[in-house]
């Protein structure tokens, strides 16, 4: 039982720092192309988009398996 609460704590932990570097490429690719295009570009903000929903979903999955008792 120990070792099946390990794992999905595990998967939990990488998902969130996976959501935080999406997060972290998204902004360092926007402040790329600000300087160079002068323009934000489309992926940049999506990347922020996904790793910010992304993350927040997962901090949502987390309460809900320490509520359980995991």
């Amino acid at each position: 039982m120990y070792k099946m609460k390990n794992k999905i704590s595990k998967s939990l932990k990488i998902s969130s720092v996976l959501s935080i570097i999406t997060i972290v490429l998204g902004l360092i690719l926007l402040v790329f192309m600000i300087t160079v295009e002068d323009e934000p570009g489309a992926l940049p903000l999506f990347l922020i988009l996904v790793g910010t929903v992304w993350f927040f979903v997962n901090r949502g999955r987390i309460k809900r398996e320490v509520r359980k008792g995991f």
